[in-house]
């Protein structure tokens, strides 16, 4: 069971006409835009239909017009999210404001989850029955025929023209008058979608913009800690941070300024390692004055008796304080 879905799951790519198909034929209703869903009350029901009897329904307001009535059916589904134990984050306050991407977004985890509670498949529940005992539900069924009723009246009088080309045009200008009247609605239906998918790109693009800031901002704030603030690469970084034009000779004057550090580096590096030299000879030196030392001292202790001897004599002879009488 999915209740913590990410952002990258195939769930939130699920269209806006899916969307809605599976809303009106889980609950015989006819909605024709997502966002007007977003007083709760379908919610609430779609999570009845997935466990039925844990929703309270007659508690649940379809009438909801203001953002008071809205609230109070979210805290409905709230509380049935912590019956089931789902730590989904309802984000009320967006919901109820009707903007498209949000209850888009939200619908989308909603069908994720009903599909990941009944498998897919579809059992004995009716909405109907159901949305009864709810404030406005009978008209919230009701709303689903009559706008099924126009749909066909709408298509019923196209029929009329086709009948009347059939024979002699006897007036001409009748028939354009009539037929006017469907195409400005399909114009104007056609020029709601098109608002309505502008204002999806603008909410994305806006997430996305405000999610490239919280980066360059938080790569701003490393580079002016103190600890690396003065290293060659936080400055070429900087550099195009801090670009007041898009060009693309900055990236390479930064590259310039990484070359030049590397480059001086390059040069100073010798003079260590002749230090490092000088060091080594001492070391040398001393360890050849140990070494004739202890030749020294194995050539001593080798001498032979008779050397000895006279080693001593020469001693007796010159009068050292080292011999007693």
């Amino acid at each position: 069971m999915a209740t913590n879905i990410g952002m990258m799951d195939g769930a939130y790519f699920v269209g806006r006409s899916e969307i809605l198909a599976w809303i009106n034929s889980s609950l015989q209703l006819s909605l024709s835009k997502v966002e007007e869903a977003c007083s709760g009350a379908v919610h609430c029901q779609l999570m009845d239909a997935a466990h039925p009897g844990v929703v309270p329904m007659h508690k649940v307001n379809f009438d909801a017009k203001s953002e008071y009535d809205m609230i109070q059916n979210y805290k409905i589904l709230q509380d049935v999210f912590n019956k089931l134990k789902i730590t989904k984050h309802i984000e009320v306050s967006k919901l109820v404001k009707g903007r498209p991407l949000d209850n888009l977004e939200f619908m989308q985890w909603m069908k994720r989850y009903c599909d990941s509670v009944s498998g897919g498949g579809s059992h004995n529940y009716n909405p109907l029955e159901r949305r009864e005992a709810c404030k406005g539900g009978k008209d919230a069924g009701k709303k689903s025929a009559p706008a099924q009723s126009s749909r066909g009246s709408t298509t019923a009088p196209k029929a009329h023209p086709s009948r009347r080309g059939d024979a002699p045009s006897a007036q001409p200008t009748g028939p354009p008058v009539k037929t006017a009247k469907p195409s400005s609605t399909t114009n104007v239906s056609a020029y709601d979608q098109q608002i309505t998918e502008l204002k999806l790109t603008m909410d994305s693009l806006e997430k996305e913009r405000d999610f490239y800031f919280a980066k360059l901002r938080d790569i701003e704030i490393l580079c002016q800690s103190p600890v690396i603030s003065n290293l060659p690469i936080i400055d070429a970084i900087k550099r195009i941070l801090y670009a007041a034009e898009e060009d693309a000779s900055i990236v390479e004057e930064a590259q310039a300024m990484l070359l030049n550090q590397e480059k001086q580096g390059a040069s100073l590096n010798p003079i260590p390692e002749d230090i490092e030299g000088m060091k080594a000879k001492p070391e040398t030196q001393k360890r050849k004055s140990i070494v004739n030392l202890e030749v020294d001292v194995a050539a001593n202790t080798t001498s032979s008796p008779r050397q000895r001897i006279s080693d001593a004599s020469d001693v007796h002879c010159s009068g050292s304080p080292l011999m007693t009488y």
